[in-house]
């Protein structure tokens, strides 16, 4: 059975059904985070390098199903929701990935090490980022679930309610950044220069990446709101 055809059905009576299976390779890429980074600040370059692996093998397995979701999209989904906003929500889904794979890409390349002070502060900042995905995962799979059955103002405001779970989550990651890179700065004077800035690299990255994965919620909350 060809991916085309796997993609076709998971359409259903909900457009955002092949949306929220994609968005679960892209969150699938997201978690490993906090095993990598737990590999690098304890040394362990071996682990990272498999979970990097596994990383890029999740990404581009979300670029094929992003593929495949461009050349399935019926044209009848124009009636319930435009086009056009189903395949920018897919490419934003795309990049919360690929910022995974970049972070780790770029970590590895360097062999990049993560100073004692920051180690702490920075699995806490991962963790939110990943914690941010989730949400956006909790969103998808909740309106997918509410097209299937129909909804109305209630349904409406549940989705609503949701987005603003994600909204505080991105606002404690936030602060989470601000923190470390604020611990990185009283510590800047200690390491190479270069390496101090690919860490403000790293700290911007992870920010970005939770931005994205932000963005996928507050997306959905137009569509509804549509």
């Amino acid at each position: 059975m060809s991916i085309g055809n796997s993609i076709a059905r998971l359409f259903g009576r909900s457009p955002i059904r092949p949306l929220l299976h994609h968005y679960e390779t892209v969150h699938a890429c997201v978690a490993e985070l906090e095993v990598f980074f737990n590999a690098v600040i304890s040394g362990d370059w071996t682990q990272a390098e498999q979970v990097r692996e596994r990383i890029v093998e999740l990404e581009n397995e979300a670029d094929d199903m992003k593929r495949e979701f461009r050349l399935n999209l019926p044209k009848h989904l124009f009636l319930l929701m435009p086009r056009t906003d189903l395949l920018e929500l897919m490419s934003i889904q795309d990049r919360v990935a690929n910022k995974a794979k970049d972070i780790t890409g770029i970590m590895i390349g360097r062999q990049m090490a993560i100073p004692t002070p920051l180690a702490e502060p920075m699995l806490a900042y991962v963790r939110s980022t990943i914690n941010t995905s989730a949400q956006a995962r909790t969103a998808l799979n909740e309106l997918d679930a509410l097209l299937e059955t129909g909804f109305g103002s209630r349904e409406i405001k549940l989705i609503e309610n949701m987005v603003e779970v994600l909204d505080d989550i991105e606002r404690e990651t936030d602060e989470l950044q601000i923190q470390i890179r604020a611990k990185l700065f009283e510590v800047e004077t200690e390491y190479p220069p270069v390496e101090v800035m690919f860490l403000y690299k790293i700290i911007d990255w992870v920010g970005e990446l939770s931005d994205r994965a932000h963005k996928v919620g507050g997306y959905l909350h137009r569509l509804v709101a549509r």
